[in-house]
């Protein structure tokens, strides 16, 4: 294999991982909570879809399952954000801690989480008819 065979087919690689990672990003971003629109369109059709999931299992769950589903769908999202910036501005000698980038992502997403479930508890974000028993 010549010299420009090689090249050709080391940039074209390159270019198949630079639009995973763009992907990546922009669904991540349409998860994550860096989105302000996204919760009405994405995150809590899922989290909710979750919660009626686990619903089977047990009514109760509905409210819990849901909370889980949308803290689970910004965790996700922050995390294909920092997966696809991994694949389009990685570099061969960085070093990357997988481990602190999951729990500051975990970290992040549980506090967004709680300052949503806090505000929705002080009446200041409503939620109709999302969990009501009848």
């Amino acid at each position: 294999m010549n010299q420009l065979e090689k090249l050709f087919q080391d940039s074209s690689i390159n270019i198949w991982v630079k639009l995973r990672g763009g992907f990546l990003i922009v669904l991540g971003y349409l998860l994550s909570p860096l989105c302000w629109w996204n919760d009405l369109l994405f995150n809590l059709p899922i989290a909710y879809f979750f919660g009626y999931l686990c619903s089977f299992l047990s009514p109760k769950l509905l409210a819990p399952c849901t909370i889980i589903g949308y803290w689970l769908s910004n965790v996700i999202g922050i995390l294909m954000i920092q997966f696809g910036a991994g694949d389009i501005f990685k570099q061969e000698s960085q070093q990357h801690n997988l481990k602190k980038e999951i729990f500051n992502t975990v970290v992040s997403s549980t506090v967004y989480t709680l300052v949503i479930i806090f505000l929705i508890q002080l009446k200041i974000i409503d939620t109709p008819l999302l969990f009501t028993n009848g």
